[in-house]
């Protein structure tokens, strides 16, 4: 049974690392993994992930309210085509990759690999597009990294980020694209994870332990949001992939021997 300790402190880590750049599936895994939550499932992780929704509909009420007012707008555009490849990639393979997610074999070389990415994007040279000058080939590409983070333990954040300094967007824009453009694959994850209402996936969670992991993992999720965006104005995404690298490493060394 989820007590309200476990589901508080995964509420934390939830909206911690759904917009730091180091895995918020992976992360979860790990953490169910631990409270010995592994029947849960995914029904856990999605009211987890309504809280981040919430607090990237208060962060990015505006631009959402433009997007309303002006629904043929460039913004809504780019929101589109960076979406699509998500929504390819999802409804083709989602089956896949829960069965991934659930078995967790793969997640100690998905945090190594998304670490390579944040490195290699710190080589790039800098950029200076702002969100008014990102393109719809920008967009796609941006999408397109994102779509695969469907892998448990690659970093949706990270890969966009990564993506925006390659399509050279300056630092903080592509920190606020990227968590812009995370809200239609985080609705659209909490809309195919649904069904788990109905499934009697939700023995050993109550409702109590539920309202406290969403509620905290919007709080956190907020204070994470508006600190990367902050952070990575003059700081280096490079600490993050020593961070996954590390926690990559001792996955597999602790998985080839049994203990996790």
């Amino acid at each position: 049974m989820l007590s309200n300790l476990q589901a508080f402190i995964l509420g934390i880590i939830q909206g911690l690392t759904e917009f730091l750049p180091i895995s918020s599936t992976g992360h979860l895994y790990i953490g169910r993994h631990l409270f010995h939550l592994d029947d849960a499932g995914l029904f856990l992780d999605t009211m987890l992930h309504v809280g981040t929704f919430l607090a990237i509909v208060v962060v990015y009420k505006d631009e959402f309210w433009k997007m309303i007012c002006h629904p043929f707008s460039k913004l809504t555009y780019i929101m589109i085509i960076g979406t699509i490849p998500a929504v390819v990639v999802g409804l083709l393979l989602k089956d896949f990759f829960e069965e991934i997610s659930k078995t967790g074999v793969t997640i100690g070389w998905e945090f190594l690999a998304t670490g390579l990415i944040l490195w290699f994007s710190e080589k790039a040279k800098k950029g200076s597009k702002k969100l008014e000058d990102i393109g719809y080939s920008d967009a796609l590409i941006i999408g397109t990294f994102q779509a695969a983070a469907i892998f448990p333990a690659l970093s949706r954040s990270g890969l966009t980020i990564a993506a925006g300094l390659i399509r050279k967007l300056d630092r903080e824009t592509a920190a606020y694209f990227s968590f812009l453009l995370s809200t239609p694959a985080i609705l659209g994850g909490i809309v195919l994870q649904g069904k788990d209402l109905f499934t009697g996936q939700v023995e050993s969670v109550t409702l109590t332990g539920l309202l406290i992991g969403t509620i905290t993992s919007a709080i956190f999720g907020y204070m994470a949001i508006v600190g990367m965006v902050n952070f990575l104005k003059k700081k280096s995404l490079k600490i993050f992939a020593y961070y996954v690298w590390i926690l990559g490493f001792s996955l597999i060394l602790l998985q080839s021997i049994g203990i996790f």
